[in-house]
């Protein structure tokens, strides 16, 4: 929308310019954050039952997604093209990286892996907000 400084009679007209101009980015402000998604990091076990936990991290990554999210879980994403055996160091490297890009750090299960416990440590550098959940979704305090 184009805002004219000139009334419609042709006069320089600055307070209803000034006004009208703040009304307008206070609306576009208003826009965007209503379609704004916080980047979230899922951290939840993947090695041992890898079947079980990569279907546990879908149901993670939906319920972010539910939760207003853009869920990122490294772990559904990364053995799409690489391997677990032989590009480990790779992929812990790539998902530090993306896990920076973040604004929170979601931890689900009450099992702790060594990979886990080196993202959270991670988050905790970088100031991330961490959140804990429970395998049932249910958001818990974590232990201090």
């Amino acid at each position: 929308m184009m805002i004219d400084k000139k009334n419609s009679e042709g006069y320089m007209d600055p307070t209803t310019y000034h006004a009208l101009t703040k009304i307008e980015k206070e609306e576009k402000a208003a826009r965007r954050a209503a379609c704004f998604r916080p980047l979230v990091y899922i951290c939840s076990p993947f090695s041992g039952d890898i079947d079980g936990n990569t279907e546990k991290a879908r149901s993670y990554s939906r319920f972010a997604v539910d939760k207003g999210t853009i869920p990122l879980t490294v772990h559904l994403l990364f053995p799409q093209f690489l391997s677990e055996k032989t590009e480990r160091p790779l992929a812990l490297y790539m998902g530090r990286v993306i896990l920076a890009k973040c604004q929170e750090v979601w931890v689900f299960g009450s099992h702790i892996s060594e990979g886990m416990a080196a993202e959270i440590v991670r988050a905790k550098k970088l100031g991330k907000t961490i959140r804990y959940f429970t395998e049932g979704l249910e958001e818990v305090k974590a232990d201090a």
